[in-house]
């Protein structure tokens, strides 16, 4: 048997069980914290501020990109949001693993990215492991109020999700999805 050597925080981004209370892991979610508080705090005549803040915290921004406090992710730094996208309030990104929303996305109030997973033995999350899958929002996507994204989905290019979907799995582009779990309602052309 072959013993991994990896650290946990090694594991935790390639996606591969890890335990979340390992130092290291822990003082990255620490690090996060404080730059999400502080970005959270601030008010909308502080853009300057919040833009710094942003690039801190997170792995990538784009330009003209606007993020409405509160913000709240896991570690910032697996999440990358591209250029000319409106965020409302209360994004919640569980960025365990790589978050990655394409330029000129619109996010509706309390939309969540999840991607941490955790096993169904309950030994195993007795033992406290989990995993996780990356999230991929293409480009010109439109996610309604409190969408859920869970692990492991990509939604395609020009995509609309409507308010309350919980999305299970990939949505190809230029559809419109909802529901409980989303599912394809129809197709949306230039011409809609």
């Amino acid at each position: 048997m072959t013993v991994d050597q990896r650290s946990m925080t090694d594991r935790m981004l390639a996606g591969d069980p890890y335990i979340p209370d390992d130092p290291e892991i822990v003082e990255m979610q620490a690090a996060a914290q404080d730059l999400m508080a502080a970005y959270n705090a601030t008010s909308p005549r502080e853009l300057p501020l919040r833009r710094l803040l942003l690039e801190r915290l997170l792995a990538g921004i784009g330009e003209a990109t606007d993020i409405r406090p509160p913000l709240h992710v896991d570690y910032g730094s697996n999440t990358t949001i591209g250029a000319r996208c409106f965020v409302n309030f209360g994004l919640v990104v569980l960025d365990v693993v790589e978050v990655r929303v394409g330029d000129d996305c619109q996010i509706g109030p309390n939309v969540q990215l999840l991607t941490a997973t955790h096993p169904l033995s309950p030994q195993a999350r007795r033992d406290k492991w989990e995993a996780a899958e990356p999230v991929t929002i293409g480009h010109n996507v439109w996610l309604g109020a409190g969408v859920l994204v869970l692990p492991g989905v990509t939604i395609g290019d020009n995509t609309v999700v409507g308010a309350g979907a919980v999305v299970t799995r990939d949505l190809p582009p230029n559809v419109v999805a909802v529901g409980n779990p989303a599912r394809v309602v129809r197709e949306i052309s230039d011409a809609d």
